[in-house]
Parts: structure tokens; sequence; C-alpha cells
């Protein structure tokens, strides 16, 4: 019989810049306050890459240098690199290649993933998908974004939100039962003029006439959004464990990705989770898009004990969504 190999997280690694953009600091550029933002979003504080030399490569790069610290695993074991990101450093030339140059991933091929908040989630399920074939033991998988380079600081509806960041874990061949088990993932195209940045494609090439429109930004129809998170991301949770026959007593942890405080409390509610289930730190970082969930397992990853399950869900621009099951493993290190 063949054998089944499984794919666990082993280590992790995270980074956020060391700009700190407080609410306090937006209410000097757009008509806002910080008592309304941290109401309605649950942010105080997010960071920014304030330095035009680096971009998306340099958050994921810092995250895996740490990863490898950490971790202590040689880099040239790392077979695969993938990067989540809808903010790449460049539109030819993929950030996961320039992410293997600048960690020394020298034995490493790469490639990025875009779906937006969802996605790592995505990436993962592609990551675990190649150490599951047997064809690959050591993929790492990145979440990393510069929401700051495509937020237009004077669109106070958006330019509250989101934030710079990156998390990486590593993905190890295991014969253990522990590692990513199941998902459930939905994709809808009709929402995508609600969450979206609708110039630099090649349906709307960048132009003097796009820059001076202000299409080279997030636009968001914040109602729409916020209702269909909260349904997409408490169904496909409800899913996944039904078939895989858990109650929400079986549950942990739940590591949603982090748009904002109103939703993550919404699903926890929804789920029937209690209030120290679900890891919140949209506070500090803002929404960090294809990094949240990285973020959080990083920067909560004393708490996971090994066999504990995990519910990973995300919602994003597409609209993509949709849930996954993790059941931890034990970390290098």
């Amino acid at each position: 019989m063949r054998k089944r190999y499984n794919a666990a997280i082993t280590a992790l690694g995270g980074y956020v810049p060391e700009t700190i953009l407080t609410n306090h600091d937006l209410e000097k550029m757009v008509d806002t306050n910080s008592d309304w933002i941290i109401s309605r979003t649950g942010i105080h504080e997010r960071r920014i890459l304030n330095d035009d030399s680096l971009a998306t490569s340099d958050l994921a790069t810092m995250a895996v240098k740490r990863l490898l610290e950490d971790s202590h695993i040689n880099p040239d074991e790392i077979e695969c690199v993938i990067v989540a990101t809808a903010t790449p450093d460049y539109i030819m030339v993929s950030t996961a290649s320039i992410v293997c140059e600048k960690a020394g991933l020298k034995n490493a091929w790469g490639v990025d993933s875009n779906a937006a908040c969802s996605g790592f989630l995505y990436a993962l399920t592609l990551g675990a998908s190649l150490i599951e074939s047997n064809r690959y033991k050591n993929v790492i998988v990145i979440g990393a974004d510069a929401n700051s380079s495509i937020v237009n600081y004077e669109d106070r509806n958006t330019c509250i939100l989101f934030g710079d960041g990156a998390g990486a874990v590593l993905l190890e061949q295991t014969e253990a039962e522990t590692g990513l088990v199941d998902n459930v993932f939905r994709t809808d195209g009709v929402g995508k003029e609600h969450l979206i940045v609708t110039a630099g494609g090649s349906l709307n090439p960048s132009s003097l006439d796009t820059l001076d429109r202000k299409q080279n930004y997030i636009s968001q129809n914040g109602r729409i959004v916020f209702k269909a998170a909260i349904e997409g991301m408490t169904q496909t949770c409800n899913e996944i464990m039904e078939r895989n026959h858990l109650e929400i007593k079986d549950i942990n942890w739940l590591i949603p990705h982090q748009a904002n405080l109103r939703i993550i409390q919404a699903v926890g509610d929804k789920l029937g989770l209690k209030e120290d289930q679900v890891k919140v730190n949209i506070q500090l970082y803002g929404n960090t898009t294809a990094a949240t969930i990285p973020l959080c397992m990083w920067e909560f990853k004393n708490d996971f004990k090994e066999n504990d399950n995990l519910l990973l869900t995300a919602f994003g621009a597409g609209f993509s969504w949709g849930a996954t099951y993790l059941k931890w493993g034990k970390l290098r290190g």
C-alpha cells in the first residue's frame, strides 16, 4: 500500500515594518477620528513600509529569514516557495523568485498566487498538495502585502483599514496525523466590482488618466463586503466541520482573516466559539491582506499545542473565500 504523507507546519516567521501609522496620524490626513475607527474596525494602528527602495519581496524575505533562523533548517533543503500577494514587486517577474534570491534559497523554485485576502489559504493548500504527492518535502508558503502602495491616503473609507506585513510557514512532509487535513474554498467573480483595483492590469493599463482618476488604488463597497465576509467565512467553517465530523467542542482555535474586528467577532459568535478561542491582532496591524493569517499564527504559535484543531478562514477580493482545517504538529527548534 502506498504511504500517505501529510504536510505539517513545522516553523513560522513574521515581519512588519517599523513605521507605525496610528489612528491619530490619520486624523491629520483625512476627515476621521480614532474613536470612530476603533468602533467600526477595531484597528488602533498599522505598519507601513515607509521606504521607496523596499517592496513586498523585502517584507517576505524578512519573514523567511526569521523562519530559517528559528527552525535551524538548511536553506538548501527548501525546494519550493509560494508567495501569496496582491501587491507583487513587478507585473512580470514573480515576487517568489526575488524572495528566493534575497533569502538565499538556491535550490528552490518559486511562484506567486493572487487571491487577495484569501491568498494565503489558497497557497497553503497548493504547497500542501506538492508535499502530499511525495514530490517535495520542504515548501515555504508566504503571505505578504505592501498595501500602502495601493492605498489612497485621501480616501477615508479605505486608508484606515490596511497595513503592510508578511508571514511565512514551513510545510514539511510527515507521516504523523498532523498538518493540513481539509479545505473548503469558494470563488464568485460577481463580487469583483466591490473590492478591486480597477487599473494596472491588461484590461485597464496604468496611464496618466488612470492615475488622475485614482484608479490604481483600492476601492471597496464596505457594506457589501462586510455582509458577504461574515456569511462566507461562517458557511465554509460550518461545512468543513460537518464533512470532517467535527463539533464546535472539537475546535481549539479559530484564526480568521483580520479584516475587521466586527466581522471576526460575528463569525466567532455564529460558530459558537468563546472569545478567547478566536485569535485577533488586527488592533496592531490592520488588514495586511494575504499576511493576516500567517502573521496571526506566528504571533500566537506558543498557544498552540500538538494535535490542537485549528480552523483558518478568510474572505477577499474576487470574491474569494474559504476555510482550512489544520491539525497542529510539532515545531522545529
